[in-house]
């Protein structure tokens, strides 16, 4: 059960099992350094970091996007249908192993255990996401 937050309390600490909540400052800061650390984890594993990295904590989720992800031969591969599939599978395999190397670190950052997560990969867009929803609210 997510605590919900006091409205008589201006800390709101009581109702967050005493974990912290970001303000903004916080929120944005942890924001950017996720999103180093996703540039430099994807540069390291694939050879290629992604053109554009976008991260958003809001309450209780988690919402990583980037652009830009294909490399040269997958853009090659994904103008035909059936390379769509085949980049969309690999891809998605990506996101599984993420997901499996990156999850403790983020729920460690964010004091928080993650309870839900979804994956988005549309390679004929060069566009994936990685949702997920932690079991507190982690912003103020």
């Amino acid at each position: 059960m997510i605590p919900l937050r006091n409205p008589n309390n201006p800390n709101n600490k009581d109702c967050e099992k005493n974990h912290e909540l970001l303000n903004d400052q916080q929120r944005r800061q942890m924001q950017h350094e996720f999103k180093i650390y996703m540039e430099k984890y994807f540069k390291q594993k694939l050879g290629k970091g992604v053109d554009r990295t976008k991260i958003t904590i809001w309450e209780d989720v988690l919402i990583i996007r980037g652009e830009g992800f294909l490399t040269e031969p997958e853009k090659f591969i994904v103008e035909t249908e059936s390379g769509k599939d085949v980049v969309n599978a690999a891809r998605m395999q990506v996101a599984r192993q993420h997901s499996l190397d990156n999850m403790a670190y983020f729920e460690e950052r964010l004091n928080a255990r993650a309870v839900h997560q979804v994956y988005s990969i549309i390679a004929e867009d060069d566009f994936w996401m990685h949702v997920v929803v932690f079991d507190r609210i982690l912003t103020l």
